[in-house]
């Protein structure tokens, strides 16, 4: 992969700057991203003078392929039998693993194999270091993130032709995936959501096999995949004639949801990005109904770092990727809300989503 070797060094000044002699990275898109390997399987570990990357037979053909810059790890048994064997081709004193990724039961493997080999390996919890990196995006990925987005919002500009009457949630959520497959998309990122009436009142509302409700909000939160970067969108909308309390709320959704793209800029905590949204519903007298966060990154996971809510700490800077989706839930009538996926460059808020919000009436 094209940017693995750059990506190992920054990786690597992370390791030295806490203290790891080596780490063991487990999670497949944090695999991915320092390696190409797209089997999902499998885990890399990496010290300062080698990369390897250990998988079973079902990918070694694959592993050979993709992760060109790492050494090739045939597993055949459990990891007591290959994990000591390529520790012991560096002098490492302390392994970092990706708490908050393995389970339990795997921790205890892991902990066994260094036990069982006599090593004196300490084993060290780390935050995501892998995840660190990926908070910011090169233009390549920026551009596979257009790519999803662009999918998403070809899918929402055929609504239209896809609603008709009598459809159910169900329906309209497969239509959609369909819609978005037949161009292009991979995998969706998440379930499809389609949600009618106070359904919508359900952040994340279980689609249903229930009718599509004319004069009710309709909310639909979807994304897409390209190269195996996703997006993220929402739009609601109203099927049949515009209604008073519909235009009321959508309205102040929007213009929370505009103010944060005029206003966010780099250097912005996810707490003051937040804020700027959130003042608008509260002073509408909605604060209560919006109990979510405003966003979060985007990328090679739909939630990701960093965040954008009334407690983050994170510093928004030039090549993040994230949403903005602020939202009024009404609990026995609906919900509304509004999200795009978009990116910080030159300090300022660029929209990789942009399908119409102006008119939601269909």
């Amino acid at each position: 992969m094209k940017h693995t070797n750059a990506r190992l060094a920054l990786l690597r000044k992370l390791m030295s700057e806490n203290e790891l002699g080596g780490l063991l990275v487990s999670k497949p898109e944090n695999i991915f991203y320092l390696s190409g390997f797209t089997g999902g399987e499998g885990h890399l570990l990496i010290t300062q003078t080698h990369a390897f990357i250990a998988v079973d037979f079902r990918y070694y053909e694959q592993a050979e392929n993709e992760s060109l810059e790492y050494t090739l790890c045939k597993v055949t048994n459990g990891m007591s039998c290959w994990l000591p064997e390529l520790l012991s081709s560096g002098n490492i004193r302390r392994l970092g693993f990706e708490s908050f990724y393995i389970t339990f039961e795997e921790y205890s493997k892991l902990k066994t194999a260094l036990n069982e080999s006599g090593s004196d390996i300490l084993l060290t919890e780390t935050a995501d270091l892998a995840g660190k990196l990926r908070q910011i995006k090169s233009k390549e990925e920026i551009d596979d993130i257009k790519q999803a987005a662009a999918i998403g919002d070809a899918a929402f500009s055929a609504l239209p032709s896809l609603l008709t009457q009598g459809m159910t949630e169900q329906k309209l959520a497969w239509e959609l995936e369909k819609f978005m497959r037949n161009r292009g998309s991979q995998s969706m990122p998440f379930e499809v959501i389609a949600a009618t009436g106070a359904n919508s009142a359900l952040p994340h509302a279980q689609t249903r096999p229930v009718t599509i409700a004319y004069g009710q909000p309709l909310l639909m939160d979807y994304g897409a995949k390209a190269s195996w970067y996703v997006s993220d969108m929402t739009r609601t909308v109203l099927p049949g004639k515009p209604d008073s309390k519909f235009k009321k709320i959508y309205d102040i959704v929007l213009s929370a949801q505009q103010k944060a793209i005029d206003q966010i800029t780099s250097g912005m905590t996810g707490q003051e990005a937040d804020a700027i949204a959130r003042e608008i519903i509260e002073k509408a007298g909605y604060g209560a109904n919006f109990g979510h966060s405003l966003g979060h990154g985007v990328g090679l996971e739909v939630h990701e770092a960093p965040r954008l809510s009334p407690k983050s700490t994170d510093i928004l800077e030039n090549g993040m990727v994230f949403s903005i989706e602020p939202g009024i839930y009404l609990p026995g009538w609906g919900g509304i809300r509004i999200e795009d996926t978009c990116t910080l460059k030159n300090g300022k808020i660029e929209l990789l989503s942009k399908s119409d919000k102006q008119n939601p009436y269909i």
